[in-house]
């Protein structure tokens, strides 16, 4: 490869990972990750023993056995407890952060948004009164200037 062809390369790829989106991107994943400790720490600690209080906290040992005997690991199990318990696993979490980061950070966008329209409003109000006042002015210099030339 040539030392042109090198260069262009390098250039194309610093331009790939300065685009916002990668940059983006990388930030999403890194608090993502931050934020799954937070989450795991709120299923674990609070929810997982809430419903642990109903049933059960440990839903691998359900099984159901296909084979006329199950015994260690001879036979066919299914374990649709695994299934059940990642299942309420993924359930208790999107609940979770839906409640504690979606719905707040939904609300707070929607209250600067409304604020953002309020100004614009007012904005476009005081933008609208002085184009009026500028054309009550127009039309009075041209009405002065109309009665002006009658006069002569």
């Amino acid at each position: 490869m040539s030392a042109k062809q090198e260069s262009s390369v390098w250039q194309g790829f610093k331009a790939f990972l300065m685009r916002g989106n990668v940059v983006d991107l990388a930030v999403a994943v890194v608090i993502g990750a931050a934020f799954t400790n937070i989450v795991n720490s709120v299923v674990k600690g609070i929810i997982n023993p809430l419903v642990g209080a109903i049933g059960t906290q440990n839903l691998d040992n359900y099984s159901t056995c296909l084979s006329p005997s199950c015994k260690g690991t001879h036979g066919i199990q299914l374990m649709w407890g695994s299934v059940l318990g990642a299942t309420l696993t993924f359930v208790i979490t999107a609940t979770v952060v839906y409640f504690l980061m979606v719905l707040p950070m939904s609300r707070y966008l929607a209250r600067q948004e409304t604020r953002k329209k309020e100004r614009l409003g007012t904005q476009e109000v005081i933008e609208v009164t002085e184009l009026e006042v500028l054309k009550e002015i127009r039309d009075a210099l041209v009405a002065q200037r109309g009665s002006g030339h009658d006069e002569r």
